[in-house]
């Protein structure tokens, strides 16, 4: 039974030459899960938006929505609010009480419900999601991880039919992301419960979809199973976000159906290559790595570094240690909660040690914080950046000029008019780098760089940081994109307990985890050495040859 139909569906936003979204027709079955992605801006948010009418923005609309066999306009406020649940991508816009409780029967209450019932329904959901140990804690305690689950919960208590989610793991660590995921896996499975998930992470969820739905430029480029959509895109710009596995069987000319998980993976991999050691080659690349790092000059260092943000409270930073170089990009990977961020704050001088050193060496640092829309303070992505310029002393009539290069080079010069929180997650992450990078930082500091962007925007972001860095400028990434950090970074290490744990060169680092791996490494274990990167298994198969 079809629980979702679009018919040619357009939308344009009140003053934009050009809609959005372009006639885009699907149809979505009972039980469906279904996965929509596409590149950043491409309209994801804004058909999601549409189909829960009471986010829907404002704007020209044509085209119908029908759900459950109606149209959107002929559904009473109560199937509306509550047969089409949406969790937003940060749970911070969406978590609206105090306590863990308050926020599971808030949708209740608002729904009329009775006491008794909301009792029974949110002592069900907390035992469900495992989120009991926490019913009376207030929701201003919780990690990020609990706070994207606790928003969940909060949506499913009212029992939707159709359940819409817009980049949910954009925020989490990888085991929370993969938690969370298998959570929703169980409630499709378990409950029929139809998904609809707007993501940029694949790599686990295209093998436990029903559909794929893929966005270009507003318009519906693929529709159908996860293999009909791999067929149909392999080889295209848009196939670098698909799983690791189908990446690696299209390059390879592999026939038939594409791997998608991990063990299908390893399959068409071991059918490629007989098991051989090529450590001797990978580690000469090692240990080329290791000779740069030791020649470099210091830009950043902490030195046994103690902090905790109240007297009586635990501390954060428990003799956390490094040295970060000149000219070099450094990731540092860790769990929700755990206190990366706050080493970042130390680091930019905004959380003060009670122990330990902080030295920058003389160099200027700038904090690029993970809640991006925090950097801007003006009507436009223009006058933010020129503002940055003239606050370091650019000259008045070169400022114009050096604004339009700025955001040439990050490629944003179409949004230099645009009110900075009309942007997408991902134009407003490169927009807010280029305002940071108007101050010409020695030390850039980056928390979670690439939350909410497409594949080929962390290609760009990719060679920006490079460029930084072949300039001089020393680059420290908090991050919980493990193939982002494997594929260019310098140098990694996982913040556990307080401390910075064994830097080390990517591919020893990755190959050394089981959890904080790529899928690359995952799947090349065993067969190939050290490698942790797509690029890393096309190499040494032609090695192997």
């Amino acid at each position: 039974m079809e629980i979702l139909a679009l018919e040619n569906l357009s939308f344009r936003y009140p003053a934009e030459e050009k809609d959005t979204l372009s006639h885009i027709s699907l149809s979505i079955e009972e039980g469906d899960f279904c996965v929509l992605c596409g590149t950043s801006g491409c309209g994801k948010t804004t058909l999601m938006k549409l189909i829960k009418r009471e986010l829907a923005p404002h704007g020209t609309l044509s085209g119908e929505i029908r759900f459950c066999g109606k149209a959107q306009g002929e559904l009473s406020a109560r199937e509306s609010a509550a047969d089409i649940g949406y969790v937003l991508q940060n749970p911070e816009a969406q978590i609206v009480t105090d306590k863990v409780w308050h926020e599971l029967s808030f949708g209740l209450e608002n729904l009329g419900c009775g006491t008794e019932y909301i009792r029974l329904r949110i002592g069900e959901m907390a035992n469900y999601f495992g989120i009991a140990h926490m019913f009376r804690e207030g929701t201003s305690h919780l990690s990020g991880g609990q706070k994207q689950l606790l928003s969940l919960a909060a949506v499913m208590a009212m029992s939707p039919k159709l359940l819409l989610l817009d980049e949910p793991t954009s925020q989490l660590d990888p085991i929370a992301a993969a938690d969370f995921i298998g959570t929703l896996k169980k409630l499709n499975r378990e409950l029929g419960t139809t998904i609809i998930i707007a993501e940029h992470r694949l790599e686990e969820l295209l093998p436990i979809a029903d559909k794929v739905a893929v966005l270009e430029n507003g318009a519906l480029a693929a529709f159908g199973t996860p293999q009909k959509v791999c067929r149909e895109l392999g080889g295209t710009p848009i196939f670098a976000g698909f799983p690791t596995a189908a990446r690696i069987w299209q390059k390879l000319g592999g026939t038939g159906e594409a791997p998608l998980t991990v063990r299908e993976g390893r399959k068409f991999l071991e059918q490629r290559v007989k098991i051989a050691s090529l450590s001797e080659k990978t580690n000469a690349k090692n240990e080329k790595n290791t000779l740069t790092e030791q020649k470099s000059t210091p830009a950043l260092t902490l030195a046994e570094v103690f902090f905790r943000y109240e007297k009586s409270a635990p501390d954060i930073l428990r003799g956390a240690s490094l040295s970060l170089r000149e000219g070099e990009f450094f990731c540092l990977l860790g769990a929700n909660g755990a206190g990366k961020t706050t080493v970042l704050r130390a680091a930019a001088g905004l959380a003060k040690p009670y122990k330990g050193k902080i030295k920058a060496h003389g160099k200027k640092t700038v904090l690029l914080p993970q809640n991006v829309q925090n950097v801007f303070i003006k009507s436009t992505v223009r006058e933010d950046i020129e503002d940055m310029l003239a606050i370091y002393g650019a000259k008045k009539d070169e400022i114009g000029e050096k604004a339009f290069s700025l955001a040439e080079k990050l490629g944003v010069t179409h949004l230099l008019g645009k009110h900075p929180y009309d942007l997408s997650g991902g134009e407003a992450q490169k927009c807010a780098l280029a305002k940071v990078l108007a101050a010409s930082p020695d030390i850039l500091l980056l928390d979670e760089p690439t939350k909410a962007i497409d594949p080929a925007a962390k290609r760009e972001l990719a060679h920006i940081v490079r460029e930084l860095c072949r300039g001089g400028v020393a680059v420290l990434a908090v991050t919980h994109d493990v193939e982002f950090a494997a594929e260019n970074a310098d140098r990694c290490a996982l913040f556990f307990d307080g401390e910075i744990l064994a830097p080390a060169a990517p591919q020893i680092f990755f190959s050394a985890n089981n959890f904080y791996t790529t899928a690359a490494s995952r799947i090349s274990r065993g067969i190939l050495e050290n490698a942790v990167t797509e690029s890393d298994v096309l190499r040494l198969l032609e090695v192997a040859k």
